[in-house]
């Protein structure tokens, strides 16, 4: 019998609860709305899930089954994609491919079995840089049916936005500049939609931060400044090796859970957490320890998967797929970002059977970076350069940098046509996806 389940509904920007919804069933609405930034008296114009920005985070249980409504009220089509979570190909939330659109005034609902537990999140796969930009995000947390005595499990989802000089969006997409470099970056990063917010922590306290990169383009490389973090989980999966965090970079679409210990001796410290990507590092937030009295610090082991897609899978395995990533002439913004000279929807596709390990090459030929993200699946990257790379972790997207080769394994697992793309908005519009057709 299939387990029942409370969805709560959580405001990222705070610790109370938004909205608890029926027993496994809950609905989202897409709306016009507006979102206050500190630099300008009158709020900006957004997109909302429920009057949210971001969208509220929805929490279910490992092996329960989660119905979402999707009750459109934007001016334009939209849909919505779980990213991360393997589920039934129907529910992918690609226009065209799984789904028809959801066109204004109408409804969709999804239906997710929430079979691996871990740290996703949801976005529109329609026009996805313009509502994506502004503001249709949110995360989904899948909870272990045996929750760890974490002191606090907080959330942090990294965004940016190409704000003008009145606090407005900047209202061009896909420009010649965004096609020309890594996209469409913005000029102010928040982390769940606040800038440079203060997180308050006790001396003793054992955290898990879960950090979602859910910014069009920018990558981040997040370094906590006097904290030692160990990364737990990547992409929402328990990694096969605990490692600390050093220099991991977070591009769009990428997940990370972290365990930190706040030092016994920290009261009234500050530790700022900062983005090392760029070439002059910036504050993302701040953690704020309280100057009272150490709390005892939990004692429990987190868990790994040392058997999930070993790297031993693919040693007699060939390379099935090769795509070179590169742009192009043409398309319709003029410049193309292709996979195999070809631009989305006439796209070089695969097709993989089901059960069978896999190994796929991406060949970056450009300059650019490419966070390349496949549906429905976790792999783990063998090679780099055609040198042994193995990660201690799996992935569903990964950063293929400027005139990189990097080899993945994977074993399809669930049948459908799933999208592969790369994860920087305006690179994907402009061509760069394809499907991976499982059998």
């Amino acid at each position: 019998m299939a387990i029942r389940l409370t969805t709560i509904l959580v405001l990222l920007a705070s610790s109370i609860n938004a909205y608890t919804g029926d027993a496994g069933s809950i609905q989202l609405i897409p709306q016009e709305g507006s979102h206050q930034f500190p630099f300008f008296e009158k709020p900006t114009p957004v997109l909302s899930y429920n009057q949210q920005v971001p969208g509220p985070t929805i929490r279910g249980k490992e092996g329960s089954t989660l119905s979402v409504e999707v009750f459109n009220r934007l001016k334009e089509s939209t849909t919505v994609h779980w990213h991360g979570l393997r589920i039934d190909n129907a529910m992918d939330g690609v226009p065209g491919v799984t789904q028809d659109p959801i066109k204004p005034g109408g409804r969709f609902t999804y239906r997710l079995k929430l079979n691996e537990a871990g740290t996703y999140w949801y976005h529109p796969h329609f026009n996805a840089g313009e509502q994506l930009e502004r503001g249709l995000k949110g995360v989904l947390i899948v909870e272990e049916s045996e929750k760890l005595p974490w002191s606090q499990d907080l959330i942090w989802l990294i965004d940016d936005w190409l704000l003008d000089k009145q606090g407005v969006i900047y209202p061009h997409f896909n420009t010649h500049r965004d096609l020309m470099h890594d996209g469409r970056w913005g000029n102010v990063v928040t982390i769940n939609g606040r800038w440079k917010p203060e997180f308050a922590a006790s001396p003793g306290e054992r955290i898990r931060l879960r950090l979602i990169n859910g910014a069009n383009a920018r990558v981040v490389t997040p370094i906590f400044d006097g904290l030692t973090a160990k990364v737990i989980a990547v992409d929402g999966r328990p990694v096969s090796k605990l490692f600390s965090l050093d220099k991991f970079h977070l591009s769009p679409g990428n997940r990370i859970d972290l365990d930190i210990v706040i030092p016994p001796d920290a009261g009234g410290n500050t530790y700022e957490v900062k983005n090392h990507f760029t070439r002059k590092p910036f504050t993302l937030a701040v953690i704020k320890v309280k100057d009272e009295k150490v709390v005892k610090t939990p004692t429990f082991a987190t868990p790994t998967a040392e058997d999930f897609i070993p790297a031993s899978l693919f040693k007699k395995a060939a390379v099935a797929k090769t795509w070179d990533l590169n742009a192009i002439r043409g398309g319709k913004y003029g410049i193309g970002w292709s996979m195999n000279l070809k631009l989305w929807p006439n796209a070089d596709s695969a097709r993989f059977s089901m059960g069978r390990p896999q190994k796929i090459l991406f060949i970056n030929s450009s300059t650019r970076l490419h966070p390349m993200h496949i549906h429905g699946v976790f792999f783990r990257v063998l090679e780099k350069n055609g040198a042994p790379a193995v990660e201690p972790f799996t992935r569903d997207t990964v950063l293929v940098g400027p005139n990189e080769r990097l080899t993945i394994g994977l074993v399809p697992e669930h049948d459908g046509i799933w999208l592969t793309h790369c994860h920087v908005q305006s690179h994907a519009e402009a061509g760069m996806m394809t499907t991976i057709s499982i059998q």
